[in-house]
């Protein structure tokens, strides 16, 4: 293991690296069945858009949003995850997440006191975006680091809780950057 990938799994809390083969199993599945990211990662290998760029990323961590996580940092991001959910984690998609170079605080079941640590642990790394399910990240910036979320170029919100949170901050003229509330778009209509 290189010393890059040890420095990755240092700064990481996850339950255990050992589980990454299994991870990495259903994240190759998952790259093979998402045709349109796969053509966006082609084109940010080549191009690296999001080089030199940090992005937390707080989502449902299992191999489709880890496929996410993997094509931003082909992009060229250093990517921080954390869960939006503890329930929904998935230890073994986080270790093959944090093997491929991806910094993660998440572990199935974490308690309440760490999802709060595991959260501002992330925000820790500076972000210069977010990606956020509930608005919780987006809502502690604005809470307890106001500072920090003033240097945040912008976020995307992907639940109607989170977006409902969000306008209310915007009509109390309190949101500091602009957020693209993804549970809008028309596309999310036809999938979901």
């Amino acid at each position: 293991m290189s010393s890059a990938n040890n420095k990755i799994i240092d700064a990481s809390i996850i339950k255990d690296i050992g589980l990454a083969p299994a991870g990495h199993n259903k994240l190759t599945w998952v790259s093979q069945n998402m045709p349109v990211l796969n053509i966006l990662r082609e084109d940010f290998l080549k191009n690296q858009p999001l080089a030199g760029k940090t992005i937390v990323c707080c989502l449902h961590l299992e191999a489709k949003t880890g496929y996410l996580l993997q094509t931003l940092k082909a992009a060229g991001a250093n990517v921080i995850g954390c869960a939006s959910n503890p329930l929904s984690t998935q230890d073994d998609v986080v270790a093959a997440l944090v093997d491929s170079g991806i910094i993660i605080y998440a572990v199935h079941g974490e308690t309440p006191e760490q999802y709060h640590e595991f959260l501002n642990k992330a925000l820790d790394w500076m972000p210069d975006a977010i990606i956020d399910d509930g608005a919780d990240v987006i809502s502690e910036l604005h809470k307890n680091r106001p500072e920090q979320a003033q240097k945040i170029i912008g976020g995307c919100e992907e639940t109607t809780t989170g977006i409902v949170r969000l306008r209310a901050m915007d009509r109390d003229q309190a949101l500091v950057f602009p957020v693209m509330a993804v549970n809008d778009a028309y596309m999310k209509y036809l999938f979901d």
